[in-house]
């Protein structure tokens, strides 16, 4: 029977209201691809990439890995937040000593806070409706 190979990639998924986020990491240049595009086409806004390069900054792997991510639903917030969750659970997984720096900034916490759905009798969620005087 023949060793297995380690692979040289490491998965990791981030969910984070209703976008689900498939992060492939593997060691290279530091190169950001998410859905084909490059992190900075795919995510326009400064929060949301700031977002995903969160936990590289946090262990200093910044040019030292490169990214993979597929993600689907949801909206740029939704989105980003799962692929930073993702980001770094493959990062734990790649390196258990960098679990303790991922974990004191809540890195590896997973939001789950979820739009509340909208009950019947009422406009949305809470709303009710306009009170009339007659």
């Amino acid at each position: 029977m023949t060793d297995a190979k380690k692979p040289s990639y490491i998965w990791g998924t981030g969910r984070r209201k209703t976008a689900i986020a498939r992060v492939r990491l593997t060691s290279g240049s530091g190169k950001i691809v998410i859905n084909g595009r490059d992190m900075e086409n795919y995510f326009l806004t400064d929060n949301t990439r700031n977002a995903v390069l969160a936990p590289l900054k946090t262990t200093d792997q910044v040019g030292k890995v490169d990214v993979l991510a597929q993600v689907e639903g949801g909206g740029p917030v939704g989105q980003s937040g799962a692929v930073k969750l993702g980001i770094a659970r493959a990062l734990k997984s790649y390196s258990g000593e960098l679990e303790p720096a991922l974990r004191g900034t809540d890195l590896l916490t997973r939001d789950s806070r979820k739009k509340e759905r909208k009950k019947y009798g009422l406009h949305g969620a809470r709303r009710g409706t306009q009170f009339s005087k007659r």
